[in-house]
């Protein structure tokens, strides 16, 4: 057995321990199961396995689609411990993967072939009702049919996902690279041998699919061109549709995100948008995980953080579709640091306060920082530094990496300045334990020499013992400077004011910690490097370094916004 055969078999075992563990009991055996196709309105014929529990007439039943067959081992062990527990099981391959008639295309047909199959279970009389449940793509091929199921659908359960895909794809005319470079290369429909790396820093990267991999991959040359939101492509069609449809469903849903999930901005902005009507019934949880539900953080204590993530679903299929009834709304927060879970009946979490730290860029730096401060300076100042596109800073402490998983989560940070082209702030000792709850943003007032740049800021604890975590970071452009659907031009030289808006999040600062707020132009691969120029990241055949500046001081207040809560009793 050769060590991913090993990985595989410990991964189901635990998976068995796991439902062994949960509190819906085993309460019959598997009767029937098999293999069958299932024809979709347009004639294809897609692969579709099922499980059906012993002894029962009726039985609800939960449906799976998935475009990976590597984790149908997996996949088959999960259905077989649902069907146990009083289930029926239903495991549908998209279509032109997993033994599927037709041809892979991303995201195309599985509104169309998903709801085929839910009219195809609905007729079925021993179907008392449906459920849906999946994770990452598997949940988007719930997401997408959400407003149009029968009405025998009566929940789903989806988890790292969400339906603003330009959200998942861009911030501020960056494309998240690492998620999205990296799932094109996997899911090109044949093997890329390509390094990846070097797929990524390809110039220009509209023509990598050609010359690196050896095959065109039309959607991904879509992705990475149509950097405005409100362009045709995201604006209309699929993405549109699926973006409009949480506001357009009647059910309710589970919402299972982490803080350090790439999906978490988009899931966010999904919830937000559920009609009243499946909001009044809806779970979001919001934990400290990466995508694949690991916990992300280091350096904290997390004996309260347990792994619920087949104890959550079983209890929300067997509470709705066993026990019939219509859960309240909850919103659950995981706050990192602080070790705890808290409830509330709204997201954002209600922010009690605003605290402002102001960058002063004046005087002679200490501990290789320079200040952050209650006040702005009452003189102004700037700082320089060079921002060299062929010199990216690497991301490590990112929330939206996926291939490179090593730098994903909240990870133990380089000492200050530890590059010339960042810029570190160091605040005060915080005197008493303070909870953020929500979007930290970084403000600043800045320059640069080329016609088109980028400005990254990552916001970090320094612990009374020195070392350093990362909380959030995020970026922007000058392009699309203000949170524009739209490219704008910018002349250089001009001073303007840039707002770096980060994913919520839920995290104590301990007294005697103090925050550090890094500046600087590139985070890569977790977003695009930007070459200094104008027009689409995408279309460049070369880059050009460029001379970055920050201003600070009463004219220019630069600083980093905190939201601060004071948690429900």
């Amino acid at each position: 057995m050769d060590a991913m055969q090993k990985m595989l078999e410990m991964y189901k075992q635990q998976l068995v321990r796991q439902f062994d563990e949960c509190s819906v009991p085993v309460v019959c055996a598997i009767g029937q199961s098999g293999e069958t196709t299932v024809t979709m309105d347009d004639g294809v014929k897609l692969r579709t396995m099922y499980w059906k529990p012993e002894g029962k007439e009726g039985f609800p039943v939960i449906l799976l689609r998935s475009c990976y067959p590597n984790q149908e081992p997996v996949l088959v062990v999960k259905a077989e411990q649902v069907c146990r527990r009083g289930f029926g099981v239903v495991l549908q391959w998209c279509r032109g993967t997993g033994g599927s008639e037709g041809e892979w295309e991303p995201n195309i047909y599985d509104r169309a072939d998903g709801l085929a199959t839910m009219r195809w279970l609905d007729q079925m009389d021993e179907v008392e009702s449906i459920g849906y449940w999946g994770d990452s793509y598997l949940a988007y091929t719930g997401w997408c049919m959400a407003d149009a199921v029968p009405d025998k659908c009566k929940t789903m359960y989806l988890g790292v996902y969400g339906c603003d895909r330009h959200v998942s794809a861009y911030q501020d005319g960056l494309f998240r690279q690492d998620i999205l470079t990296g799932w094109a290369m996997g899911n090109a429909g044949r093997p890329i041998e390509a390094d990846y790396i070097a797929s990524c820093r390809y110039h220009p990267q509209v023509e990598v699919d050609e010359a690196l991999w050896g095959i065109r991959l039309d959607w991904y040359r879509d992705w990475i061109t149509n950097t405005d939101r409100d362009s045709e492509y995201w604006s209309q069609g699929l993405w549109r549709k699926l973006r409009e449809t949480p506001s357009e469903m009647k059910i309710p849903v589970f919402i299972r995100d982490g803080w350090y999930d790439h999906h978490l901005g988009s899931a966010i902005a999904t919830y937000r948008s559920l009609s009243p009507e499946s909001r009044a019934h809806t779970t979001l949880q919001l934990g400290p995980w990466n995508h694949s539900y690991g916990c992300a953080l280091t350096g904290q204590d997390t004996a309260n953080l347990k792994d619920d993530s087949i104890e959550s679903p079983m209890a929300w299929f067997k509470r709705i579709l066993l026990d019939g009834e219509n859960p309240p709304p909850e919103v659950q927060t995981y706050v990192c640091g602080k070790d705890e879970w808290e409830c509330w009946n709204q997201f954002p979490v209600p922010v009690s306060e605003y605290r402002t730290l102001y960058l002063d860029a004046a005087g002679t730096k200490k501990e290789d920082a320079y200040r952050l401060g209650n006040a702005p300076a009452e003189n102004n100042a700037q700082v320089s530094y060079r921002y060299d596109p062929d010199d990216p800073v690497l991301s490590f402490g990112a929330e939206s990496l996926f291939v490179s998983q090593g730098g994903v989560g909240s990870l133990r940070q380089p000492p200050c300045s530890w590059r010339k082209d960042i810029l570190s702030f160091l605040s005060p000792v915080f005197t008493e334990d303070t909870e953020l709850g929500g979007s930290i943003k970084v403000r600043l007032y800045v320059s640069s020499d080329a016609p088109d740049t980028a400005f990254a800021a990552k916001v970090m604890e320094v612990l009374p013992n020195g070392t350093t975590y990362n909380i959030r970071g995020s970026i922007t452009t000058l392009a699309y400077r203000g949170h524009s659907e739209h490219r704008q031009s910018y002349t250089p030289g001009q001073i303007v004011e840039v707002e770096i808006d980060t994913w919520e999040i839920s995290w104590m600062f301990k007294a005697g910690s103090r925050l550090r707020v890094d500046v600087t132009s590139s985070d890569f691969p977790q977003y695009s490097i930007h070459p200094n120029k104008e027009g689409p990241w995408s279309v460049h055949k070369d880059v050009v370094p460029a001379i970055q500046t920050v201003y600070t001081g009463k004219d220019y207040p630069s600083a980093v916004i905190l939201p601060v809560v004071y948690p429900q009793k």
